[in-house]
């Protein structure tokens, strides 16, 4: 057996600690050998015929006063318009078929292919091997297949195919999701302010206070809950479905029983467990549908891998049954793929292009009216949190996709009191969330802020490397280019050897769209079943109500379930919510006393700066969810 080095980086990055400062020890992936001769399956995605057409039009349909402005299409008049060349699909068919692999038609853009490993190899000139990955304190021990040499599409249909994915079973995404820590260097930490309309404290916070701080309370007064809209949740883990219930029961919110359908993708992600991140999942069902109580919901289950996370995109746009969906589950652009596709990927060797593969299933979902959300990370401007020395400035996917709204954190006003050291920080008004307002505790405890914990805590935002500025950004003052000297470094070499530098002044997609608070110090209370996996976060197995808990995973859910007001409320779809929102920011509608959009000029996320405008920060800001509302009616 063999060490394989480039599987430590993806491990790594993957058991990272989610929003902390220091990286986890990983151990380095060890090579098993062959895999064994079974029956696998992955996804060979197909390009679409005219994706600059499908953008243009996507554009139009979400465009007030254009003539195409909400003529949404069917399914099939997006899969024939837009879609695969037919002819092209059946070249690919033909090809593979032939060379002794099962081939279906999965959806408009992907199709299932099923085989045994040798022929894989042989069609794809490459070699499988199984890896193992020692346990972490975040995550179990594990095995995973991957590819040790590049893969090649064949010549006779590499023109038609964006990617090849799932020769890597890797467990690749991490969901955004943060507790609060309750001690420093051993003491304890208190914390306080004036409590919401509902009574309820920063850190227990409910959606009851989200419709509260956000105005959504005059759409439930006349009777607006989302009825006649469906929700779509994509997620990588289990729920389980009383815990959801517990939650919107225990805030007296009137549901259907039978309002929850779970769809399992690629066989299901396995019973609900903490390590899979099960926690992410049942948050996201709970915030987003109790935002709008009288809305159904589909939660698409799918494994934790490249194949699993594209096919359930995939299978939402598919059925189109969600009005809206939404996924808290990402990783920073470069652990998936840098350049255009196809492309050899940096780290795992595997031709594979899930960002790419991955924007055209969501243009095709925003061509049938369906808006979706993503939420930006909880590293700051820093999203490859795994080894803080070593980051670069970046952001993450499929947030910084520009067919989704990305959702950044901001943090609510509040009171933080430390006992040892003796010192309180006080946020006195709505700002960007980044932990380093604790910068004099860290100082008074005499460490650094790496050390201190918190860095680099804060809302996903930055300048993505991989999407070119999308065009509802063009003109928006306060966006920016790439900075530049920006590397990753692989700390697992001596001496740390750079492996990749980022394009410096790219014109690129600047994440966030839009912010809510995300910060775990003025967060949410989740109703959650622990399976005693979790007791590095304070919590013992069984059923609970646990507080002090955020990340901009759940301001995803809630931009979801707005949606969801907004759609009954006017009638119809939205398609790209972003172009909208942008317009109406271009037109003023920041300001005065119907403002639709209020920006966050204080705080930053470690490297960019809050201000009265867009920016990479927070984005437009936060939504006057009542506001929005009658505009866009």
């Amino acid at each position: 057996m063999r060490v394989s080095l480039y599987k430590t980086r993806i491990a790594a990055a993957v058991f990272g600690m989610i929003g902390a400062a220091a990286a986890l020890a990983a151990s380095p992936a060890m090579d098993l050998g062959a895999v064994k001769d079974s029956t696998i399956s992955i996804t060979v995605a197909l390009k679409l015929s005219d994706l600059a057409g499908a953008e243009a039009m996507m554009q139009r349909l979400a465009t007030p006063g254009d003539p195409m402005y909400l003529k949404f299409l069917t399914p099939e008049q997006a899969r024939t318009q837009f879609g695969p060349n037919e002819a092209d699909v059946q070249r690919v068919i033909a090809t593979l078929s032939t060379a002794g692999l099962t081939v279906q038609r999965a959806t408009a853009t992907t199709l299932n292919v099923t085989g045994r490993p040798a022929t894989f190899e042989q069609v794809f000139q490459t070699r499988l091997h199984q890896f193992a990955a020692a346990a972490t304190s975040k995550a179990p021990a594990s095995t995973f297949r991957a590819a040790v040499s590049a893969p090649v599409v064949p010549a006779a249909i590499a023109s038609v195919v964006t990617g090849v994915i799932g020769l890597n079973t890797n467990a690749v995404y991490r969901p955004h999701v943060v507790r609060a820590p309750a001690k420093l260097a051993g003491a304890s930490v208190a914390q306080s302010s004036s409590p919401a309309s509902t009574g309820n404290q920063p850190g227990f916070f409910t959606v009851q206070d989200f419709a509260a701080q956000y105005d959504a309370n005059p759409l439930y007064a006349k009777g607006v809950t989302g009825k006649g809209r469906t929700l779509g949740i994509v997620t990588l883990a289990n729920i389980t479905p009383s815990d959801v219930f517990a939650y919107w029961s225990s805030l007296k919110l009137k549901v259907n029983p039978h309002r929850l359908k779970l769809i399992n993708i690629d066989g299901g992600p396995g019973a609900p467990s903490d390590n899979s991140g099960s926690f992410e999942s049942t948050l996201d069902v709970e915030q987003s549908g109790g935002i709008a109580p009288g809305a159904d919901i589909v939660v698409y289950l799918a494994p934790n891998t490249n194949q699993g996370f594209l096919d359930a995109f995939a299978q939402a746009v598919s059925d189109n049954k969600a009005d809206s969906f939404s996924t808290s589950w990402g990783i920073w652009e470069l652990f998936n793929n840098l350049d255009t596709s196809p492309v050899t990927d940096e780290f795992t060797g595997e031709t594979v292009s899930t960002l790419q593969a991955t924007h055209e299933v969501l243009v095709l979902g925003a061509l049938q009216g369906q808006s979706a959300f993503g939420a930006a990370g909880d590293s700051g401007a820093y999203d490859a949190d795994g080894f803080t020395q070593y980051n670069p400035l970046s952001v993450d996917s499929p947030a910084s996709d520009t067919a989704i709204t990305a959702a950044g954190g901001t943090t609510l006003p509040i009171i933080v009191t430390f006992t040892s050291p003796a010192i309180s920080v006080t946020v006195p008004t709505e700002r960007v969330w980044g932990w380093d307002y604790f910068n004099p505790v860290c100082a008074a405890a005499g460490v650094s802020v790496v050390d201190c914990g918190f860095f680099p805590g804060g809302g996903g935002g930055g300048v993505s490397v991989f999407f070119t500025k999308p065009f509802y950004q063009l003109g928006i003052f306060g966006t920016q280019l790439s900075q530049p000297d920006q590397t990753y470094a692989n700390p697992f070499s001596v001496p740390v050897v750079t492996e990749a530098t980022l394009p410096a002044f790219f014109p690129g997609r600047n994440v966030p769209d839009v912010s809510f608070n995300a910060d775990p110090y003025s967060g949410y209370v989740v109703a959650y079943t622990s399976d005693g996996g979790m007791t590095n976060d304070g919590i013992s197995a069984g059923f609970a109500f646990d507080p002090g808990w955020g990340g901009t995973s759940f301001v995803g859910p809630q931009l979801n379930g707005v949606t969801a007001l907004l759609g009954q409320n006017a009638g119809h779809r939205f398609g790209l919510l972003n172009v909208p929102l942008y317009l109406l920011a271009s037109f003023g509608f920041s300001h005065g006393p119907g403002a639709v959009l209020h920006t966050i000029a204080a705080g930053d996320n470690w490297f960019y700066y809050g201000r009265n405008g867009y920016s990479p920060a927070a984005g437009l800001g936060t939504i006057d969810v009542f506001n929005l509302s009658q505009v866009l009616r």
